[in-house]
């Protein structure tokens, strides 16, 4: 057994980072490509010995794992309610401070934008989300939403006219 470990020990060495460079391109944040490339090792060490003598190509194996472990991840993500700090992610992205006086003022700016964006019309809101948070292309936003590309992309530019109009009345 410790011997076939080795073999996923030196396999994913080998393939590390180019797993990770698989899972950075397919989810939105970098922790959570860390989190599944650490999920794929251990669903390796716990292949039984007599199964693993099944795999033949190992390499194939663990890049059909990534995948289904990306799978799994959308699904997840989907199913998961839009909570305050899913929130406060979207608001991070969007917020782009341009001198040192607006850092200081970030956490204000935050605060600010979130209310604005928890302002706007479900679509608008439930749009800029997928786009930001969920970093969904405006085709997979469409195909979610039942709606058309275009209509995505007025919603986007609506949502964050929106926004940076109603930002400057602040400033």
């Amino acid at each position: 057994m410790r011997e076939k470990h080795g073999a996923w020990s030196a396999l994913f060495a080998e393939k590390g980072a180019t797993l990770s460079k698989y899972f950075l391109r397919r989810v939105a944040h970098r922790w959570d490509a860390q989190d599944l490339v650490q999920e794929v090792y251990l669903r390796l060490l716990r292949i039984e010995p007599d199964d693993a003598a099944n795999i033949r190509s190992p390499e194939a194996y663990l890049f059909t794992v990534a995948a289904n472990l990306v799978k799994e991840h959308a699904v997840l993500r989907q199913q998961q309610p839009l909570g305050s700090d899913q929130l406060e992610q979207v608001v991070e992205q969007l917020v782009a401070p341009t001198n040192l006086e607006a850092d200081m003022d970030r956490e204000r700016r935050q605060e600010r934008l979130g209310v604005l964006i928890d302002r706007l019309s479900p679509k608008c809101k439930a749009v800029l989300i997928m786009h930001y948070r969920d970093d969904l292309s405006y085709r997979e936003i469409a195909e979610r939403m039942s709606i058309s590309t275009n209509m995505v992309k007025k919603y986007i530019v609506k949502g964050l006219a929106a926004c940076r109009q109603r930002m400057a009345d602040y400033e």
